[in-house]
């Protein structure tokens, strides 16, 4: 039997799930409008909300700067004290109101309007002042909130959530906005350091090992313990013949029966790999992840100029 604790929570989910449901069917044309006006702006949008509404604005807004449409938020008790001029008229307003009725937005109203900014309104009241001044108007309203006294914002700032989400996803897919595209705004994350980063910025460069055509099994073996890759180059004028890993070396034992008679070409590997110095790592991970090898050989034109070991990495 569930508690009454674990009751009210699976209930204070099905309240917004179903709210949830009841708004998807009343995203219309409106919506789509929308959509149209922010694609055609030369500006920015500019996320307006006060209260609940305001920290679902700035959630808005930071979800659609990082998906490729600029915005940011201006809070409405800071916009007449000189945050107002932050607002340009290409830029189009998303002003936020459960009610419609909120009075540090509407007091904004006038000026936008003054200055021919399209207006977006998100709201729960059709018939608000805000709803009536406004040039687009999407939906938020709800039944009732989560709230067991129905009056703290819950339902409804879910809805306002997930509303720009929405807003925000359909307007990167209308950009093409891609993986790299999203990279590039979050270098910091481990997304954009993975799509960013080049061969370059992570194989080895420095002490490569080396033997030639012509060393010792010995010489091969030494070459691939002092170079700690479990791989040494075989090289010939500054040309790449060959590689010669751990592999290899445990294949040569069953291969030949006096091993201190051969040397690097008789068991080298003559068709290594290789990579360009500037591909993305995170292409060279899925290529050798496809090809079941931990080494690359990085190349410059036909020069190399490293070692790409995955397990390093």
């Amino acid at each position: 039997m569930e508690s009454k604790i674990i009751a009210t929570a699976i209930n204070t989910c099905r309240i917004e799930i179903n709210e949830l449901e009841s708004m998807t069917k009343r995203i219309n044309e409106n919506f789509e409008q929308a959509v149209h006006t922010i694609m055609a702006m030369s500006g920015r949008i500019v996320v307006i909300g006060m209260g609940k509404s305001g920290i679902i604005g700035q959630k808005i807004t930071a979800t659609l700067a990082s998906t490729g449409t600029p915005a940011f938020f201006v809070h409405p008790g800071e916009a007449f004290h000189g945050d107002l001029g932050m607002i340009k008229p290409i830029d189009v307003a998303l002003l936020i109101s459960s009610s419609g009725e909120t009075e540090e937005v509407i007091r904004i109203l006038s000026f936008l309007k003054e200055q021919n900014n399209q207006i977006i309104a998100m709201t729960g009241n059709l018939s608000s002042t805000l709803a009536k001044h406004a040039n687009i108007v999407l939906d938020i309203s709800v039944s009732r909130e989560a709230c067991s006294n129905n009056l703290a914002p819950t339902s409804s700032t879910t809805c306002t959530l997930v509303l720009g989400d929405a807003l925000a996803m359909v307007l990167q897919a209308e950009r093409g906005f891609t993986p790299e595209d999203f990279a590039r705004f979050h270098p910091g994350g481990n997304l954009g350091k993975k799509l960013l980063t080049k061969v370059s910025d992570v194989m080895k460069r420095d002490d490569l090992p080396i033997c030639t055509p012509n060393s010792s099994f010995k010489e091969v073996v030494h070459s691939i313990n002092k170079g700690c890759l479990g791989v040494t180059l075989v090289m010939l004028d500054d040309k790449l013949k060959g590689i010669i890993t751990d592999g290899d070396i445990r294949r040569a034992f069953d291969k030949f029966e006096n091993i201190t008679k051969i040397t690097a070409k008789d068991f080298m590997s003559t068709s290594p790999k290789t990579i360009d110095e500037n591909a993305k790592f995170s292409e060279a991970e899925i290529y050798m992840k496809q090809q079941k090898i931990n080494f690359l050989v990085v190349m410059r034109n036909s020069d190399v100029v490293g070692v790409l070991h995955l397990t390093n990495i």
